[in-house]
């Protein structure tokens, strides 16, 4: 048995959930959408979420646990928020925000300008990035995409990092 997908999901004050074949979770923050998979049954129990296998085939058990997750993610988005944090280091290494455009001065001869994804806001405190939305996935494909333009090298740390990444150092050449 999946004890992901056993978990009821509890649903705060504020938070409406609809379900059917798009389960629609509308918050203070926002509204998500979601379409249903077949293979789950979602059922409202007094103001819990419970997640019931339509039978016990593998796609059905694999998607139990997967679709208890998703809509957890959607409750707490909308009530409470994701937030994701980036570091840059390096000598002339920043970034800026204006609008829904960030622009990173990576140490290329050009800077690289990132379009945020609807949804996703940004902010920048010295040398860190704070990414907020309510959508937990696009939020960590926006984190990685920033991170993938200049990733963290393994000599001097050089790069855009998850703040609680830990890079592990390599030594240089070895003075001969």
């Amino acid at each position: 048995m999946s004890r992901i997908g056993n978990a009821p999901v509890n649903v705060p004050k504020g938070v409406d959930v609809t379900l059917g074949h798009v389960i629609t979770v509308k918050g203070p923050k926002g509204s998500l959408e979601l379409k249903s998979n077949p293979f789950v049954n979602i059922k409202d129990d007094e103001g819990k979420i419970v997640f019931e296998r339509a039978h016990n085939s593998r796609p059905a058990r694999a998607a139990h646990g997967l679709m208890r997750a998703l809509v957890a993610n959607m409750v707490h988005g909308v009530s409470q928020g994701f937030e994701r944090r980036l570091e840059i280091n390096g000598v002339g290494y920043r970034a800026e925000v204006s609008g829904q455009k960030m622009t990173l001065q990576l140490g290329y001869s050009h800077p690289v300008v990132y379009d945020l994804p609807a949804g996703i806001s940004a902010k920048v405190d010295k040398n860190i990035i704070i990414l907020t939305g309510i959508d937990k996935q696009l939020l960590g494909a926006s984190a990685a995409k920033i991170r993938s333009f200049r990733p963290p090298e393994p000599y001097k740390g050089k790069g855009v990092k998850y703040l609680e990444e830990r890079i592990i150092r390599k030594a240089g050449k070895a003075a001969g």
